[in-house]
This record gives C-alpha cells, sequence and structure tokens, in this order.
C-alpha cells in the first residue's frame, strides 16, 4: 500500500484552487487516472482492489472515465492469479447508435451476479451511487463499493444512508500525512 500511495502523492495529488466535479472550490485535487493509467500504479491499484473484494464478487467496474481503468486492470490480475474477475463498464449516458447499452460488459456477466462498483475518486459519492444504479438497473446485486481516494468529503455517509458501504483503499488523510 506504502507504493500506491507514493505514486497517487507523484502523480495524482496537487495543491492550489480546484472546482471539483461537485461544483465545490478545494485547495486539494487528485486525479487518480494518472495514477491508474501509470504501468505500475495500475497493477498496484489492481492488487489493491483484489484484496479487499469479497469472495462471493464476479465482477468489477464503474462509471466511465475513471472506473475504467481501474476495473480492466483488476479484472487482468485476477486472472493471472487465478480468481477471474469480469470487468463491466458504465456509460454516462446510453450510445446513440448500435444496442444504445449503458452498461458494457454484460455478455461476460448475468443478472443475479454480485458485483463491486468502483471509482478512482470519491468527493460526495452522487458519482459512485449513479454507477450503482444503472448496474442494479440490468440486474447486477451490487455488494461493494470500493474508491482509490476518498477525498473525506461525505461519499462514505451518503454511500451509507443509501445502504451500501464505501471502502476507501486511500484517504486524503493518508495522501496527506508525512
Amino acid at each position: 500500500m506504502t507504493e500506491l500511495i507514493e505514486l497517487l502523492r507523484e502523480k495524482s495529488v496537487r495543491f492550489g484552487t480546484f472546482t471539483l466535479a461537485s461544483g465545490k472550490t478545494s485547495d486539494f485535487y487528485v486525479d487518480a487516472r494518472q495514477t491508474t493509467l501509470h504501468a505500475i500504479g495500475s497493477v498496484r491499484v489492481a492488487e489493491a482492489v483484489l484484496n479487499v473484494l469479497h469472495d462471493d464478487i464476479v465482477g468489477v467496474g464503474g462509471l466511465t472515465l475513471g472506473a475504467d481503468p481501474i476495473a480492466c486492470a483488476t479484472s487482468a490480475i485476477s486472472s493471472l492469479k487465478g480468481r477471474p474477475i469480469h470487468a463491466f463498464l458504465i456509460r454516462k449516458e446510453a450510445k446513440g447508435h448500435g444496442t444504445g447499452k449503458r452498461v458494457e460488459g454484460m455478455a461476460n456477466l448475468s443478472p443475479g451476479d454480485k458485483v463491486a462498483i468502483v471509482e478512482d475518486t470519491t468527493t460526495t459519492g452522487g458519482s459512485l451511487l449513479q454507477a450503482v444504479a444503472q448496474a442494479e438497473a440490468v440486474g447486477l446485486v451490487v455488494t461493494q463499493c470500493i474508491t482509490i481516494v476518498d477525498r473525506q468529503e461525505g461519499a462514505s455517509e451518503r454511500i451509507a444512508a443509501a445502504g451500501y458501504t464505501l471502502t476507501a483503499l486511500v484517504t486524503r488523510d493518508m495522501l496527506e500525512a508525512t
């Protein structure tokens, strides 16, 4: 976990003034994609996700773009470790052509399958809950929610109020610790 925290600090954490997806302004910004798209970072993230993943989970996915590298790396590493977990991707809106799907990868999963929703950075939990709703709309059973970085700004409480538990691999406090 130490190596993942160091990679996040080096590649993803910035201090300054930033406007977040929630519209709030913050002095702390995490672009975890810089770590999840890094060759070593992707492996460390996948290993960390696999370490906390419940035994009955058969799929991992979340909202595109932040969840995509997490889900795909976790799927690949899980196969190498002899416990294949399938990835799925959730579009922010349905495609305007083809099958019009919002959830990709369902050929590898079935309604009733237990899955985990993953996210790169969580602030208020809104995006994560949106992914939960879309996964459940296609019949998947969300039994776990995992974020790489919890900014500790209410996501855990909001997700708990919706009936889920958020597992954070890393928190803002851990990233700011010296």
